[in-house]
């Protein structure tokens, strides 16, 4: 009987210890979950705790590693777009400023850090993007506003698209150079048209006299040369428009084919004679030997431009010097100075500009058709040099052109040959 006894209370006991170690492995597991389970290791426990402690830990770590790898791969998403050439911004129902790329920033002049949460609408007051925003007019089919931007010297394009919950996906571009050559592409068709209408007209009007009215041989004449005038003048401007086009077009000139200088100025003077008939004093100075790195045609193009268009604006009895050296520094310099009437200050900074006149009565009677200058410009770019203008109203005007080193290379010396001659 006591034997039983005994075996019971020793059973008790157990049950009772047993529990007493449950209930200290549940208090360790307790005290690992509320310091934080994913900043230490799960305890070491027997039995279901320790199971229990392992599975938790386990899956913390994966839920760990699966958020790490989602916040990288939002970075890598959020940097891909801060390097958009487009600008982005990302706004709540309420159109505040939940994200802000760089290239937005610049656009809008905003923030990125300061200006977040913001309302958009107070950050960027232009009336149509804010009545673009506000109308709710976001179909696949809209193509957005344009306005300058805050700064006023771009021109924007915004689109807005919804997604999400009500949240709204600003989209902007720089269209300046766009909305530039759009601007330039109606001028210049504007300008070729008025060209091209003018000496048609007198051409139209010219042959309606040779067909409805008797003239005598003298007036006849008269007419004929006029019209051969008015033909030559659509004629070149034709020709420079073609010139124009191929120079733009082409393939930008390597400086591995070489051009003699020497050669190159006889052009020139052969070119100026035949066309001056002795009108100017026209001198040629070539300083040295050299070569030219570029496209040959191109070079004698923007060199002869300068020549002619001193020739043409430059009263008869005036001088004209063209005039080749390379420089100290290794750069080559073509310099064409005459004695003209000069150019005024503000005028010289749009003299490349297609079409641009000082005077366009004088322009048309010399036969010039405003595109010598727009063409030196193009061919001077294409061969990495500068295009430089000086001048003085009453005095004349230089224009230079200044090639760089690298396009340059001396020959074997020789004698520099000096033409000082009137030009016949």
């Amino acid at each position: 009987m006591i034997w039983a006894l005994l075996l019971s209370l020793a059973v008790a006991l157990v049950a009772v210890a047993g529990a007493a170690g449950l209930w200290r492995r549940q208090q360790r597991l307790l005290r690992w979950t509320a310091a934080g389970m994913g900043e230490t290791d799960a305890p070491l426990l027997p039995g279901a705790a320790g199971e229990i402690g392992q599975r938790v830990e386990r899956a913390l770590r994966a839920g760990a590693a699966a958020q790490a790898e989602q916040v990288r791969r939002l970075e890598t998403f959020l940097t891909a777009i801060d390097a958009s050439p487009n600008g982005i911004l990302l706004l709540d129902a309420q159109d505040h400023l939940q994200w802000i790329n760089q290239t937005a920033a610049a656009h809008f002049g905003l923030d990125v850090l300061r200006d977040r949460d913001q309302r958009v609408t107070n950050l960027v007051r232009s009336p149509a993007f804010v009545e673009h925003l506000q109308s709710g007019r976001f179909d696949g089919f809209d193509e957005g506003v344009s306005f300058p931007s805050p700064r006023g010297d771009t021109m924007l394009s915004v689109v807005v698209r919804p997604y999400g919950d009500s949240m709204k996906l600003v989209l902007s571009q720089d269209i300046t150079a766009r909305e530039r050559s759009d601007r330039m592409r109606r001028d210049f068709v504007a300008n070729v048209s008025h060209e091209i209408r003018s000496p048609l007209t007198v051409l139209a009007g010219f042959i309606e006299t040779l067909s409805d009215l008797p003239l005598t041989g003298a007036e006849r004449q008269r007419v004929l040369v006029l019209m051969r005038q008015q033909t030559d003048r659509m004629r070149n401007l034709v020709t420079d428009l073609l010139a124009l086009a191929q120079i733009e077009g082409a393939p930008r000139p390597l400086s591995d084919h070489w051009t003699d200088v020497g050669e190159l100025m006889s052009q020139i003077e052969i070119s100026a004679r035949a066309s001056d008939k002795d009108r100017h004093h026209f001198e040629l100075q070539v300083g040295g030997p050299a070569q030219l790195g570029g496209t040959e045609s191109e070079l004698f193009s923007a060199f002869w431009n300068l020549v002619s268009n001193a020739l043409r604006y430059t009263p008869a009895g005036g001088s004209v010097t063209a005039q080749w050296a390379v420089r100290p520094d290794g750069t080559g310099e073509f310099r064409v100075t005459d004695t003209g009437a000069g150019i005024e200050r503000e005028h010289i900074p749009r003299l490349t500009e297609r079409f641009y006149r000082v005077d366009s009565s004088r322009s048309r009677e010399t036969g010039g058709t405003g595109l010598g200058l727009a063409i030196v410009k193009h061919v001077v770019q294409r061969h990495d040099g500068e295009l430089l203008i000086d001048s003085v109203p009453g005095k004349g005007s230089v224009f230079r052109i200044v090639l760089p080193a690298f396009r340059v290379r001396l020959r074997a010396p020789a004698t520099p040959r000096t033409r000082s001659e009137p030009v016949i």
